[in-house]
C-alpha cells in the first residue's frame, strides 16, 4: 500500500471517468488543481463512450445507411443487386470509433496532466480513497514505481468528485444472463442478427436498438407498460414516432407487462399481460430488458463517510453539488436529473467550479434530449402536457418537413416541428422537433431557451434557405397565428 507522498496527494480525486468525471478533470486541470481521475476501466470514457452511447449511434448509423439502400436509394436513381450487409465489419467499424474517442479522452487528461489511475475506488474517509489497482493497470507513466508494483494506493484530497454512473435496472424473473436476456451492452455485440428481438421498454433505448435490430432483418417486438411510448416526450411527438416506427415494421404492445420467462432449447418463452387482462406467449432468441438505469453506488463506502441518499436511492446534493459531506460532490446519473451524458458533463464543470469559487451552474430547463431514431426525436423544456398542468397559458405553432425544399430534396418529408410560446410573454416554453436532423437542429432551440428568446425572436432570424431548420422559423412565425390555449 502506497500512501502519504507527493505522488498521492491530490487537490481533486474524480472516480470515474465517464462524459462527467473526465470533463470535471479536464476542467480541474485547467483551472491550476493538482488531479487524479480513477476508474476501474482501462479505456476511458465509461459507459456513453465504451457501451453505450458512442457504439449505438455508430451502429445506428450503419444500419441506416443499409435500410436507405433497401428503401430509399432506388428513388434517388441508384440501383443496388445482391444488397448485402456484413455484421462483423458494422462491429469493428463500431469498435474503431469506439478505440479513437476513448484514446482521444485519454490524449486530453494526460495532456492536462491528470494522473490516470485504473482500479475500483473506495471512500475511506472525507479526505481519502482507497483504491484497489486492476492487474497491471496500475495507472500512467506518472504515477510512478512504487504505485505500478503496489496492489493499492490510498489518495489524499481536498475535494472529491464520484461520477460513477449508472447500470441497467434488473427485473426479478429477468435477470441478466449475458446471452440470452441481455442488457444494452450485450445488445451492441451480438454476434448474428436475431431472429426475434423482444425488448421490454419503450424508452430511448428500448427504441433505439430495437430499431437497429430490426433494420437489419430482426422481427422486433416492444413490451411497454405505459400506454405511450419515449414516456417523457411531447404526446404528439410521441404518437407521430409511434406511427413511423410501426410503419417501418417494429411491433408494439403497449400497456403490457410480463409475467414470467424462461429459457429453454436457446429459446425464450415469455409470458406477458395486455390490457384487458390477455396473456400472449412471445417466443424469441433474444430478451433486451431495458427500463432504465440506477444510480451505481455499490462499494463506494457512502457509508463509511455519511453521505446522504434521495427517494431513488441516488446521491443527494445542494445547489453545488455539494453532498452532504462538504468537500465531496456527485453528478451526472448518481444525482436527480435525466441520465444523459451531456447533462452529466455540464455537472461536471460546475462543480469544478464551484470547487474554485467560481459561479458554477447548469441551466436544466434548456437541457436537451434526443432519441436516435430514424427520424430522430429531439426536445428541450416543457411538453404540452406540462404547460397544460401548470395551467400556463399559451401558443402553439407546428410546421411540417414536408413543407421545406431542403427535406423535399432529400426524401425526408416525415416529421415536424412544434414550438410552444407564453401567451403573454411570447417567451419559449418548449420546442419539440421529430425528422431529419432534429439532433442537431435542437441546439438552436436550447440557445434560444438559453438566453430567454421569444418565438419572434427566431421567426426574425434569417435561416438559410434551402435548410431542414427553415421548419423551425416557420414553427414560430405560425406562433403569431394561433389561437390562446390554455387549461
Amino acid at each position: 500500500m502506497t500512501r502519504n507522498n507527493q505522488d498521492n496527494q491530490f487537490d481533486l480525486v474524480v472516480i470515474g471517468a465517464g462524459p462527467g468525471g473526465y470533463v470535471a478533470a479536464a476542467r480541474a486541470a485547467q483551472l491550476g488543481m493538482k488531479v487524479a481521475c480513477v476508474d476501474r476501466e482501462a479505456r476511458l470514457g465509461g459507459v456513453c463512450l465504451n457501451v453505450g452511447c458512442i457504439p449505438s449511434k455508430a451502429l445506428l448509423d450503419s444500419s441506416e445507411y443499409y435500410a436507405m439502400a433497401q428503401r430509399t436509394f432506388a428513388g434517388h436513381g441508384i440501383l443496388f443487386k445482391g444488397l448485402d450487409f456484413n455484421l462483423d465489419t458494422m462491429m469493428k467499424r463500431k469498435d474503431e470509433v469506439v478505440r479513437a474517442l476513448t484514446d482521444n479522452v485519454r490524449k486530453l487528461l494526460e495532456g492536462g496532466k491528470v494522473t490516470i489511475i485504473c482500479g475500483t475506488a473506495k471512500l475511506l474517509s472525507n479526505n481519502q480513497v482507497g483504491v484497489r489497482l486492476s492487474p497491471d493497470k496500475s495507472g500512467d507513466k506518472s504515477t510512478g514505481t512504487s504505485a505500478k508494483t503496489a496492489k493499492e494506493r490510498v489518495l489524499e484530497a481536498k475535494n472529491i468528485l464520484l461520477a460513477t454512473g449508472s447500470r441497467p435496472i434488473e427485473i426479478k424473473g429477468m435477470e441478466f444472463d449475458g446471452r440470452y436476456i441481455v442488457t444494452s451492452t450485450e445488445a451492441l455485440a451480438f454476434d448474428a442478427v436475431p431472429k426475434h428481438l423482444v425488448v421490454v421498454g419503450g424508452g430511448y433505448i428500448g427504441l433505439e436498438l430495437g430499431s437497429l435490430w430490426s433494420r437489419l432483418g430482426a422481427k422486433v417486438t416492444i413490451v411497454e407498460m405505459m400506454p405511450t411510448i419515449a414516456g417523457t416526450t411531447d404526446g404528439q411527438i410521441s404518437r407521430t414516432l409511434f406511427r413511423v416506427l410501426k410503419n417501418q415494421g417494429l411491433d408494439f404492445k403497449l400497456q403490457t407487462k410480463v409475467l414470467k420467462t424462461e429459457v429453454k432449447k436457446n429459446m425464450i418463452r415469455t409470458t406477458v399481460m395486455g390490457d384487458g387482462d390477455k396473456k400472449e406467449i412471445l417466443e424469441c432468441d433474444r430478451l433486451l430488458v431495458a427500463v432504465g438505469r440506477q444510480p451505481l453506488t455499490d462499494g463506494l463506502g457512502l457509508d463509511t463517510v455519511g453521505i446522504a441518499l434521495d427517494s431513488r436511492g441516488g446521491v443527494a446534493v445542494d445547489e453545488s453539488y455539494r453532498t452532504s459531506v462538504k468537500n465531496i460532490y456527485a453528478i451526472g446519473d448518481l444525482i436527480e436529473g435525466p441520465m444523459l451524458a451531456h447533462k452529466a458533463s455540464a455537472e461536471g464543470r460546475a462543480a469544478v467550479e464551484c470547487m474554485a469559487g467560481m459561479a458554477g451552474a447548469v441551466n436544466y430547463d434548456a437541457m436537451p434530449a434526443v432519441v436516435y431514431t430514424w427520424p430522430e426525436v429531439a426536445s428541450v423544456g416543457l411538453t404540452e402536457e406540462q404547460v397544460k398542468e401548470r395551467s400556463i397559458p399559451y401558443c402553439k405553432g407546428t410546421y411540417p418537413f414536408s413543407g421545406t425544399g431542403r427535406a423535399r430534396c432529400m426524401g425526408e418529408t416525415e416529421g415536424l416541428v412544434k414550438i410552444l410560446a407564453h401567451a403573454k410573454t411570447d417567451r419559449l416554453l418548449g420546442v419539440h422537433i421529430i425528422g431529419a436532423r432534429a439532433a442537431d437542429m435542437i441546439a438552436e432551440a436550447v440557445l434560444a431557451m438559453e438566453a430567454g428568446a421569444s418565438a419572434e425572436d427566431i421567426s426574425r432570424v434569417v435561416h438559410g434557405h434551402p435548410t431542414f431548420a427553415e421548419a423551425l422559423q416557420e414553427a414560430a412565425m405560425a406562433i403569431r397565428e394561433c389561437s390562446i390555449y390554455s387549461s
